[in-house]
């Protein structure tokens, strides 16, 4: 049986060796290797990384997730344990994940004739890319699966704190590009070109009143500059100039009207000022929306391995890639506390590990619950 000692130990592990999004193959071979000495079965699946893992028996069958990829960032933390690949670390806390996943599939496993049904486990790779999960989908393993389970460990809440909320629970997010061509000068002589600077500051403008003006007051966005750049020195007028930022909503329409509004800003400018403006509208992660009767049974398990259980009131700004199932198939993603003095995605990010005490039990009761039905 697995002790509390060999998840903590596996978790160090995938913390000293992170790896990036698409390149997690050594974490896959680790993965693989502790799963088959446990004896747990992994599918033979077409996946570059990552990997699926199964147990139990029958027809009828539920789904666990985990993410396995870390981010470019140079930790911070000082550990026996810290990130021993140079500016990689699993400051998203994904080294948690796999962890808690891995002994949520080793207690699953020691009483494998008691399931009434199968689990399918999820390594997913790729997370942070935003979609990561396409990649398990379109091998059709999750083809019937009565329900996908998930959670993200939340440093802001302290150990044995759950939160969730039915319905939308984190915002689609979307990342925009402009890049406008114009015509250099020299600064003097504005009059023989065509400023890309100017269309630059219009720009900026204008599309900061589309959630102020061209939404519903009723419906929630944020739309996001994040970097802005043109010229490299002081008395020339550049040829270009470039602008990228995020966009974040809880509605598909709405991320359509705000998608259709930036092309329609950067078109009018374009003839205004007489520049060429190409934009690029990328989809990432949609939200992740969990299903109600799911939720209800969540938090009924969550209460009774002892969480003390927060509902949310409103959704999280944050992206998170399990909205790739959400979409498709019924599912429920938690958030449990994992106590950080720095938030995710910071270089002094640094979970408490004594989210395992209560994480597995959670897993391991609702999966019994579910393929109990």
């Amino acid at each position: 049986m697995v002790q509390y000692q060999d998840i903590v130990q596996w978790r160090r592990t995938f913390h000293q060796y992170p790896e990036l999004s698409e390149n997690e193959y050594e974490t896959t071979q680790r993965l693989k290797h502790i799963l088959e000495e446990h004896n747990v079965h992994v599918l033979d699946l077409p996946l570059k990384t990552g990997l699926v893992a199964e147990v139990g028996q029958g027809d009828t069958f539920v789904a666990l997730r985990t993410d396995i990829d870390a981010l470019p960032i140079d930790e911070q933390v000082t550990h026996d344990f810290t990130s021993q690949n140079e500016g990689v670390m699993h400051a998203c806390g994904h080294d948690i994940h796999m962890a808690t996943i891995l002994a949520t599939t080793m207690k699953l496993k020691a009483h494998e004739d008691e399931l009434n049904g199968r689990v399918r486990i999820l390594f997913q790779p790729a997370e942070e890319l935003g979609y990561g999960a396409s990649y398990i989908t379109e091998t059709n393993v999750l083809d019937g699966v009565k329900a996908v389970l998930g959670f993200h460990n939340y440093p802001s809440m302290k150990v044995g704190e759950y939160a969730i909320k039915p319905g939308v629970l984190t915002s689609a997010v979307d990342r925009f590009e402009f890049k406008i061509k114009g015509k250099g000068a020299h600064a003097a002589k504005p009059e023989q070109g065509n400023d890309p600077v100017i269309v630059l500051g219009q720009l900026i403008t204008s599309i900061q009143s589309i959630v102020s003006r061209n939404l519903s007051a009723f419906d929630d966005a944020v739309l996001t500059i994040g970097e802005v750049s043109s010229g490299s020195t002081w008395n020339v007028i550049a040829d270009q100039a470039y602008m990228q930022g995020t966009v974040r909503t809880f509605d598909e329409e709405v991320r359509t009207k705000i998608k259709h509004r930036l092309n329609t800003i950067a078109d009018g400018l374009a003839q205004t000022f007489d520049v060429d403006i190409d934009v690029s509208y990328d989809y990432l992660p949609g939200a992740v929306v969990n299903d109600d009767e799911l939720t209800d049974r969540a938090v009924n398990v969550a209460k009774a391995v002892g969480y003390d259980v927060t509902m949310l009131d409103e959704p999280l700004t944050i992206g998170e890639d399990f909205s790739g199932y959400s979409k498709h198939y019924p599912s429920v993603f938690a958030l449990i506390g994992s106590q950080s003095d720095y938030d995710l995605h910071h270089p002094k990010y640094d979970a408490d590990e004594r989210i395992f005490e209560l994480a597995p039990d959670y897993f391991v009761t609702l999966i019994h619950q579910l393929l109990d039905d």
